[in-house]
């Protein structure tokens, strides 16, 4: 893999699209183009299918094991080539090095975690209460799937969607984000590399996803989607894939809450503030998006955070030092600047940040607003950005009656010293996933996923595989 790959990978073989079609990568730190890759039309998603389709019989009767034995070797390949993947994520999507071996880690860590679970797909049995028949239950793969991924972390929501599939015994197409689509075609690479069949997994880039992927939904043959992106286009695949009853997986926007208590270590929040709001230059579904911090701490803490933050170094996430790259590209940067524009305009008050520097590239700097006015655009849009917005409280039944006041789901951040208070509070967050004084909670080995329109479903953790498995139920009379 000492080329960057740009062709589609259909059945194994590395191929141009079909009418000749390509669409340029950029680098969001400067904005010049690194590569174009192919632009796959229906034609190409239909030759996709067909090799999903025809690889799925045998596929399945692969022995667990030898699809556990895959993923292994992909894994120890992915760690072998760490910096060889970081520095080409860095290059499409913008962020520092430091964070892109991070994620190439954390990507590596899904196969390795899936290879294990691939051989404990289990069944059941027994009598049943009638006493007539024997139960017996087994699982097998859904089948053909279509597998859809963001920008945000190219490497890792690869793997944590081709993991799993591997390992229950499914064929899929992969259609990566169009702004980073060079991190899924290495991918691709190396588990042809590891040894996985042809036509398994195929990989289709393209500028064009609803002509590519709404005849993949409707025409019956794919079986399984899983999705993560926006809210909004999440409900667009489920409309699409109810025609032919397609079964989905959805992980989809957030708006964190990230609750700080009277009685917090504020050491501790801060860290996790950090951590919660500037992972991924605040690129992430997990972001922190809306600060609750109790009215008694508010100012000490939007001091200390404004200082953790103001502290950060911008750059291009080449540059050594640099602990914020750039945002994904100038629509992204617009979307922060115009919610951080709205706040101000409705009495907030800037700590740091708050102004887009001049030169080239998609660079925004850390911002902290404090005093924000609850009607504020960013209080219920995603910000995806480097900005924290900080509100304050009073009492409990307050700030989770707020934090619950969206119709998003995905995590909350809840940092106090009293155990009782920690557990009530983390159990009245209408939430998937809840931070307890930490400001991570994402690992392979536990699921990720959220309730009321952050989602479907489950990624990751013992439940991951089961998105891709499907029960029979075998009657067998008693004699």
């Amino acid at each position: 893999m000492t080329d960057t790959l740009t062709q589609l990978f259909i059945g194994g073989a590395w191929v141009d699209a079909a009418d000749g079609a390509t669409l340029p990568v950029d680098d969001p730190a400067t904005g010049e183009i690194i590569a174009h890759v192919a632009d796959a039309g229906p034609k190409d998603a239909r030759l996709a299918e067909d090799a999903a389709v025809q690889a799925q019989g045998e596929w399945a009767r692969t022995a667990p094991r030898a699809r556990s034995e895959i993923l292994r070797r992909a894994y120890e390949i992915i760690l072998d080539r760490t910096e060889e993947l970081a520095r080409l994520m860095t290059s499409e999507m913008g962020k520092p090095l430091a964070e892109a071996r991070g994620e190439v880690a954390y990507a590596a860590e899904f196969f390795r975690w899936f290879s294990e679970e691939a051989v404990r797909i289990d069944g059941g049995g027994g009598i049943l209460p009638d006493g007539r028949n024997r139960m017996l239950l087994s699982r097998r793969p859904v089948g053909p799937c279509l597998l859809i991924t963001p920008w945000n972390f190219p490497l890792a929501m690869g793997t944590r969607k081709i993991g799993p599939a591997i390992a229950a015994g499914c064929t899929m197409i992969l259609k990566p984000a169009p702004q980073t689509p060079l991190s899924s075609l290495a991918l691709a690479a190396i588990l042809q590399e590891a040894g996985l069949p042809d036509g398994v997994l195929n990989v289709v880039t393209t500028s064009r996803a609803g002509e590519v992927c709404e005849p993949l939904l409707r025409g019956g043959r794919i079986r399984k989607l899983s999705f993560t992106g926006s809210t909004q286009v999440g409900r667009l695949l489920l409309a699409q894939s109810a025609d032919a009853v397609v079964r989905t997986s959805m992980e989809l926007g957030g708006n964190a809450p990230f609750i700080v208590f009277d009685d917090a270590d504020l050491d501790t929040a801060v860290d996790g503030a950090m951590l919660a709001k500037m992972r991924n230059m605040g690129e992430a579904c997990t972001a922190a998006n809306r600060f609750f911090v109790h009215r008694s701490v508010a100012e000490e803490f939007g001091r200390r955070l404004a200082e953790r933050m103001g502290a950060l170094v911008v750059g291009p996430g080449t540059r050594d030092g640099v602990d914020v790259g750039p945002l994904i590209d100038a629509t992204g940067r617009a979307k922060v600047e115009d919610l951080v524009a709205d706040a101000v305009e409705r009495g907030a008050r800037v700590l740091v940040g708050g102004r887009t520097p001049e030169g080239p590239g998609c660079f925004y700097p850390p911002t902290v607003l404090s005093a924000v006015d609850p009607e504020s655009r960013l209080m219920d849009t995603e910000i995806f950005g480097p900005v924290a917005a900080i509100l304050t409280f009073d009492d409990e039944d307050e700030v989770v009656r707020r934090a619950n006041d969206t119709p998003w789901g995905l995590v909350g951040y809840v940092f106090t010293e009293t155990l009782n208070r920690a557990l009530r509070v983390s159990e009245r967050l209408e939430v998937g996933m809840v931070g307890l004084n930490t400001g991570l909670v994402s690992n392979p080995a536990a699921p990720f996923g959220g309730v009321k329109q952050s989602g479907l479903g489950r990624e990751g953790g013992r439940v991951g595989i089961d998105e891709f498995l499907e029960y029979q139920y075998l009657a067998i009379p008693v004699r």
